[in-house]
């Protein structure tokens, strides 16, 4: 089963904050929930996990991410992904374009278009349940990722402020804390999708 997910986040960041820390893949899995880099294997390549929690029930997928195709000129890059969970009886993997777009007052989006597959018990799941669970993941990527290029920006400019020290001094980022995927909020996510579609089914 293959899904498409194309998504836009406004960002409270430059254009050049927010790329510069697009390229950072280790800083940016730490923004995804339940993510975690376990192991780099070469320049651009990593090992690591993603682990669900949904009530009582815990799924854990191991993989590798792969960082390609690089464009600094259109501040765009190209990540691939594949994985297995624990048990193996299902797989996934990804596609994912990223890019870092200019906007309005100095700036800037997240676009990202993403094809996903599945296979095994996760593909039973379906397409639309699927974009729904997808959808809440991202969110909550999107304001991880925003809070820390804020950060990022908010240092920056303290750097070169007056008596704020030089603009070549190093600039650190707190790690952002522990976080699991929002399992209570993917169900409700899931369960309006279901109640949307029965709905939509008496109504037609």
């Amino acid at each position: 089963m293959n899904v498409q997910i194309d998504k836009t986040y406004p960002m409270p960041c430059s254009a050049a904050v927010a790329w510069e820390f697009l390229q950072n893949l280790e800083a940016v899995a730490a923004c995804m929930p339940g993510a975690k880099i376990t192991e780099r294997l070469d320049a651009g390549r990593y090992q690591g996990t993603v682990t669900v929690k949904v009530g009582p029930a815990t799924m854990s997928f191991r993989g590798e991410v792969e960082m390609k195709d690089v464009d600094s000129a259109s501040r765009t890059l190209r990540l691939l992904g594949k994985g297995t969970d624990s048990t193996g009886s299902s797989g996934a993997s990804m596609k994912l374009t990223a890019r870092i777009k200019v906007a309005e007052g100095g700036l800037c989006t997240l676009v990202g278009a993403s094809e996903v597959s599945m296979s095994g018990k996760a593909a039973a799941f379906g397409g639309r349940m699927m974009n729904a669970v997808a959808d809440q993941i991202l969110k909550q990527f999107a304001a991880n990722f925003a809070g820390r290029v804020g950060a990022l920006e908010a240092q920056r400019a303290a750097a070169v402020a007056p008596g704020g020290g030089t603009a070549g001094a190093p600039t650190l980022i707190p790690p952002p804390a522990a976080e699991e995927l929002n399992g209570l909020a993917l169900a409700w996510t899931i369960f309006k999708d279901w109640l949307r579609g029965l709905f939509s089914k008496r109504t037609a």
